[in-house]
């Protein structure tokens, strides 16, 4: 199916499931119809499964957007309490189309579990509350990431209930936009149909013996995180910049903290230098960043030292530390980590890189373990000259059985799809009937003038006070943790807002923030020794003592968190 095609299917509102092999431009057809849906002011909801492939579509996760989490079910106490945090509920029921990105890496039980959230919120039976659900991705890329292995049957979201009762239109792109026709396009054809011509050995074999050389700045990309670690550390120590040390802080119990620290990206010792190649690991879109943005350190703030970084995009950002907390039912924190929320990246895994396109990249997918992986990671470079290939094994090139099977029937449902779509008024008649009956316009002079005022793929809004914002929350009664979630940002930003509060808060709302005098004690302490001492490094072009200072003279016995807290009241 050619793209004006599938995009005329997504105008009609149907469900769609649009998808094709890597490079044939799905992400480029789901930006043009975000921004059909956007010209036209329909509340349109942009995802993705994964924190890259939400940057390249200026999106959230949908585990963010629809609040479900990293929850493997959903109960009814959930829903309730998932009910009860403003953000979610209203951009849930404020939304009329749905778009979730590189869905292969989205479990069937999460695709149920936000099926069953927007049945809720939006009281109806149908699936996914009754709005337009466009789905995207290539079930020959890689599957979910289970901490358990399981069967084909469970982890493909196509076999999920929510998938049979949405009924999807399937929308097969065939061009091919990110290889140009040659070798490189023509290996991925035989790897995707898995059918190889003779000659397919020996084309590796030459591949892999002309690659043993290869530019240091080329990205590379293993199977394993250790591989990625090594090559990492080896950059890294290349580097003459001076070596910047952030240790993480936790608290909580032992086993708990360990459990929780396993799901965290962000290492407990983080070292970098000027000129490192970093990734966030966290999503913070007041900052500017997601989970896997791409960037390079370009220095070190004079005030608390934190690392700043220039993101491919071009924008510098200054990172400070990140919190994450685990609670329990009751909304209680039963753990907490503290860290940079960053980690090296010279070298990626073959998951992260997914959703990528490289100019060159240089490989090694001797350690393959899973279906997937080699297809995932030479469908990343543009060329055959552009890829450097270290390696293989006999999973290399393998591609997941029942993939298989449900790409065949993808194809001939595509077929059936583009058969039966109307043309010409009738056609039209149906995107407008679409828009209007989701709270859109078809008035030219309207488009016109949404196309004037928004950005490339932003509408804007009316700006409210981000202080002010956190202000309301306190006076609701809501603690820093809640807020913090609810707005989606650290607790350490939290705390920096309550700082510029302070002076038109109620001193009810800050006695509830006030540490104990134990705490309080201790820190000024610690304080007042180092304004004595006067080390240089401690402090700020401004005069002003470091928090990374006073962090680490208290042998990070206290978090940044206690230390922002207990500095409100002096």
């Amino acid at each position: 199916m050619k793209q004006e095609v599938a995009l005329d299917i997504l105008k009609s509102g149907k469900n769609v499931f649009l998808t094709g092999s890597a490079g044939s431009g799905k992400t480029y057809v789901l930006n043009q119809y975000i921004q059909y849906l956007r010209d036209r002011g329909v509340p349109t909801a942009v995802t993705a499964s994964t924190g890259i492939a939400a940057v390249h579509l200026s999106g959230q996760t949908i585990h963010s957007w629809s609040g479900v989490g990293i929850r493997d079910e959903i109960t009814d106490r959930d829903l309730e309490k998932i009910a009860k945090k403003k953000p979610v509920r209203d951009r849930v029921t404020k939304a009329q189309v749905l778009i979730i990105d590189e869905i292969s890496m989205l479990s069937g039980q999460t695709l149920n579990n936000i099926d069953k959230i927007l049945r809720f919120l939006k009281v109806s039976f149908d699936a996914f509350g009754g709005i337009q659900v466009v789905v995207c991705g290539d079930f020959f890329q890689l599957p979910p990431v289970s901490k358990i292995p399981q069967p084909s049957h469970k982890k493909f979201a196509f076999m999920s209930d929510a998938w049979v009762k949405s009924s999807f239109n399937v929308c097969y792109l065939t061009q091919q936009f990110r290889q140009s026709e040659g070798l490189l396009s023509d290996i991925l054809h035989q790897i995707r149909t898995q059918d190889y011509q003779d000659d397919m050995e020996l084309i590796i074999q030459e591949k892999i013996e002309s690659s043993q050389e290869t530019d240091s700045s080329v990205t590379k990309l293993f199977t394993h995180n250790i591989d990625v670690d090594r090559v990492n550390q080896t950059q890294l120590d290349a580097l003459e910049t001076p070596q910047r040390i952030f240790a993480s802080v936790s608290r909580g119990s032992k086993a708990i903290v360990d459990s929780f620290k396993k799901s965290i990206l962000a290492p407990e010792i983080l070292y970098l230098k000027e000129k490192a190649r970093v990734m966030f690991v966290k999503n913070n879109y007041e900052a500017g960043y997601m989970n896997g943005t791409l960037g390079t350190v370009i220095g070190f703030d004079d005030k608390e030292g934190w690392p700043m970084v220039e993101t491919e995009d071009g924008v510098t950002i200054t990172v400070g530390p990140s919190d994450w907390s685990m609670m329990d039912e009751y909304g209680q924190v039963v753990a907490s980590y503290a860290q940079m929320p960053l980690r090296l990246a010279w070298a990626i895994t073959v998951h992260k890189s997914q959703g990528m396109t490289l100019d060159s990249a240089e490989m090694d997918l001797s350690r393959t373990f899973e279906a997937g992986q080699g297809y995932v990671a030479l469908s990343r470079v543009r060329s055959w000259e552009g890829l450097f290939l270290k390696g293989c094994n006999d999973r290399t090139f393998q591609l997941d059985g029942l993939a298989i099977k449900a790409d065949e029937r993808f194809q001939e449902l595509s077929h059936q799809c583009e058969a039966v779509l109307g043309s010409g008024d009738v056609l039209q008649k149906l995107f407008d009937d679409f828009v209007l009956r989701s709270g859109g316009t078809t008035d030219q002079k309207a488009i016109a003038s949404n196309q004037a005022e928004q950005g490339v793929f932003k509408i804007p809004e009316k700006k409210v006070s981000t202080y002010e914002q956190t202000r309301v929350l306190l006076e609701e009664g809501r603690d820093l943790s809640a807020i913090a979630e609810i707005r989606e940002m650290t607790v350490d930003t939290i705390i920096r807002h309550v700082g510029k509060l302070k002076q038109d808060l109620p001193k009810a709302i800050l006695d509830k923030l006030r540490p104990s005098e134990k705490i309080l004690k201790a820190i000024k302490q610690a304080e007042e020794i180092l304004l004595e001492q006067k080390n240089e490094d401690d402090f700020g072009p401004k005069g002003d003592l470091k928090i990374v200072a006073l962090h680490r003279s208290l042998k990070g016995k206290y978090s940044y968190q206690d230390i922002r807290k207990a500095q409100l009241f002096w």
